[in-house]
């Protein structure tokens, strides 16, 4: 067994030979810093690789199609309903685990795992709007609520700098809470509803995006944009930096929006179990969580790591929402094939039109 407490760290060029202590992480893109992951190495003598993936379905199709030697996974609430059906994920041993004393209540016992068997949370992020706040102002446009993105007379202010999601479930999401339904509501007839609303403003969207509507927003190229608030915080830093005589804002709309929690848990066919829970309880060290934060802007459950956050990050909060916006925001659950087949029909729809 590894030693790997944090008193314990040696120089890397120190390090034995790592073949078999190496620990294999499947993770988001530029999810954990290069100083956290080296500082790690050296710490529990071990090497530490990663694999990346760019949204749920991708980490999901990849594992169905036989990734396999994981020791640990970083999937959103929805793909973790996924995964605890499929029976592919290791109970944790929260005894090697002490940090988990570090973690807000409000995001333990989860309807995705209401015991924390399987997961310890990550860092979250809210789907939410962006702008222009000057040109906003200027057009004497809401920016408080999904109507910017939704209703016409808005919209042909801003006609062709508007993008949304290239996301079926948090699209439809957005639409389902401005009209006054849960971001979870599966019925018919009020998807229906919310396909109508997406078609009837479709024109005057610029793009579905994912990515790019970062840097466009950051440029000026863009003036509204319905994504999430890491890259909203991104935006926002990139354009400060750069000079532009305008500021990009970020709001969660008051009709709610949804939270997404991201969470460390062990695939079955890890290697280093014993390893993946002290890296664990690493990331759930108050520097070593905050360090994640400051990097990407993401949401952040960990109490230890608050007093480690830039300050223009924990105050924002469309970052960090207090107890009245939590009950606004809603965790996406999984859903049905039947469900499933549905939605990719009105997704078509949408597309088509």
């Amino acid at each position: 067994m590894t030693s790997c407490t944090s008193g314990d760290q040696v120089a890397s060029n120190d390090l034995p030979d790592q073949d078999d202590n190496i620990l294999r992480l499947f993770n988001w893109n530029n999810y954990i810093s290069q100083q956290t992951i080296e500082r790690f190495e050296q710490i529990c003598q071990c090497r530490v690789t990663q694999d990346y993936y760019s949204d749920n379905e991708e980490l999901l199709a990849k594992l169905a199609a036989g990734a396999t030697g994981y020791d640990l996974l970083v999937p959103t609430g929805n793909a973790m309903d996924t995964l605890i059906h499929q029976g592919v994920l290791s109970a944790l041993d929260k005894a090697q685990i002490p940090n988990l004393k570090n973690i807000d209540p409000n995001y333990l016992g989860t309807l995705f795992d209401p015991d924390n068997r399987y997961s310890i949370p990550y860092a979250y992020t809210t789907t939410l709007v962006g702008f222009n706040r000057e040109k906003l102002a200027e057009l004497n446009l809401p920016t408080d609520s999904w109507s910017i993105i939704f209703e016409p007379e808005y919209l042909k202010k801003i006609r062709g700098r508007v993008t949304v999601l290239d996301s079926q479930r948090e699209l439809m999401a957005a639409a389902l809470k401005y009209l006054g339904y849960s971001a979870n509501d599966t019925d018919e007839v009020h998807w229906q509803q919310a396909k109508k609303l997406i078609i009837q403003a479709k024109p005057y969207w610029a793009a579905f995006s994912n990515t790019s509507y970062i840097r466009e927003l950051a440029v000026g190229n863009l003036w509204v944009a319905h994504g999430y608030s890491n890259d909203m915080y991104q935006a926002a830093l990139d354009a400060q930096k750069t000079g532009r005589h305008f500021t990009v804002d970020f709001v969660i709309p008051r009709e709610g929006a949804v939270l997404s929690l991201d969470s460390m848990v062990l695939h079955h066919t890890g290697h280093q179990p014993d390893l993946a829970h002290r890296f664990i309880n690493f990331m759930l060290e108050g520097k070593n969580s905050a360090e994640l934060t400051n990097l990407t802007g993401s949401g952040n459950p960990n109490l230890a790591a608050q007093p480690y956050i830039l300050p223009e990050i924990i105050t924002n909060p469309a970052i960090f929402p207090d107890m009245a916006q939590l009950t606004r925001l809603e965790m996406l659950q999984d859903i049905n094939h039947t469900q499933r087949r549905l939605l990719s029909r009105i997704w078509t729809e949408i597309k088509l039109r």
